[in-house]
């Protein structure tokens, strides 16, 4: 068991049976009151950040992640399959552990999926991927007033807000967190 002095930013821990990740850990001596630790954590499951106060020395469980870069195939129905790029062996990924990004995933790009106790806990994906455009209706003349943007449909079958010049075949740049046009890629 490690104490509440090992905790840091980015570490895994198992918070009332649920795997929390550290976001910011501060240490407290409030004048003549025992030290404590103020931590704010991310529940991997649901995505919530809680707050929590330990007590100084307080034992903690942190939990070991299994990580690895993997291939990501095809969607079968609501799941993604991925390639283990070193033992060539398959595994479906619920959709939900991927989140609205994974309308961003094209065939053959590599990912880093974590494993607990050998089952997927979370899929980190490129933060900006490059997408060919395959439909995109004419922008209208007079619209340029302000930053005017158009829906463009993408290689994966996302939708994108990108601008008004913005043609079928360009390769956009797309930031797979919250899906933005970033920029038309120089190629």
């Amino acid at each position: 068991m490690a104490t509440t002095s090992d905790l840091k930013s980015g570490v895994i821990i198992n918070f009332n049976n649920d795997l929390h990740s550290i976001v910011a850990v501060e240490h407290r001596t409030p004048g003549n009151l025992r030290a404590f630790y103020q931590v704010k954590m991310k529940n991997l499951k649901n995505g919530k950040i809680i707050e929590n106060r330990f007590r100084s020395g307080e034992e903690v469980k942190i939990e070991r992640l299994e990580s690895g870069t993997y291939q990501f195939l095809y969607k079968d129905g609501e799941d993604f399959v991925f390639m283990d790029n070193e033992s060539y062996e398959q595994i479906n990924v619920p959709a939900e552990f991927i989140g609205k990004s994974g309308g961003f995933i094209k065939e053959g790009e590599s990912v880093q999926i974590f494993f607990h106790n050998s089952k997927p806990l979370s899929v980190e994906i490129p933060p900006h991927v490059y997408l060919k455009v395959i439909s995109a209706p004419p922008g209208v003349k007079g619209d340029t007033a302000t930053n005017a943007t158009k829906v463009v449909t993408v290689e994966t079958g996302a939708n994108i807000n990108a601008p008004l010049f913005i043609n079928e075949g360009d390769v956009l740049r797309v930031d797979t967190r919250t899906g933005d046009y970033i920029e038309r890629a120089k190629l």
